[in-house]
């Protein structure tokens, strides 16, 4: 899908504020209400846009620690993997979930009201995944560029 200059305009805009009205996004992007807003619909329906959300400072909620978790599993069959991919998608603490490829398999993002508890998840959850060969916890010491919007670009 090719996305014209008007749409890269109304995504970025979004991305930084979801909250923004139809009409200030219209005058931002320099066209008429109503067809912004059938851009905008569009771009639901082709599924660019998938959703709106709220971003939150984790820290301020209780969740002082993030870590990464590089997991390798013992087998590499389809079922193996997929059976893995359930299980993790249902772990509210895990909020990502990467298949990657390397020495290891999987890359999860887990956060953590402390050390403790990322200790407990990590003993009594992630190792007992299901084909958990090997995992490797690298733990986030300060967030620098913490993923907020994706470059919008012409194709």
């Amino acid at each position: 899908m090719a996305i014209t200059p008007t749409e890269i305009k109304i995504l970025r805009l979004l991305q930084d504020d979801a909250r923004v009205t139809n009409q200030d996004l219209a005058d931002k992007v320099g066209m008429s209400a109503s067809p912004c807003w059938r851009k905008v619909r569009k771009l639901e329906e082709e599924g660019v846009i998938q959703g709106y959300r709220a971003v939150l400072d984790r820290k301020k909620i209780g969740l002082g620690v993030m870590v990464f978790v590089r997991v390798a599993i013992d087998s590499h069959s389809e079922a193996e993997a997929k059976k893995f991919e359930e299980e993790v998608t249902a772990l509210e603490d895990v909020v990502a979930c990467y298949s990657i490829g390397g020495d290891t398999d999987f890359l999860l993002q887990v956060v953590a009201p402390d050390l403790d508890s990322y200790a407990d998840f990590a003993m009594s959850v992630i190792r007992r995944l299901p084909g958990i060969k090997e995992m490797q916890s690298m733990f986030v010491l300060k967030e620098i560029k913490p993923l907020v919007n994706y470059p919008v670009k012409k194709q």
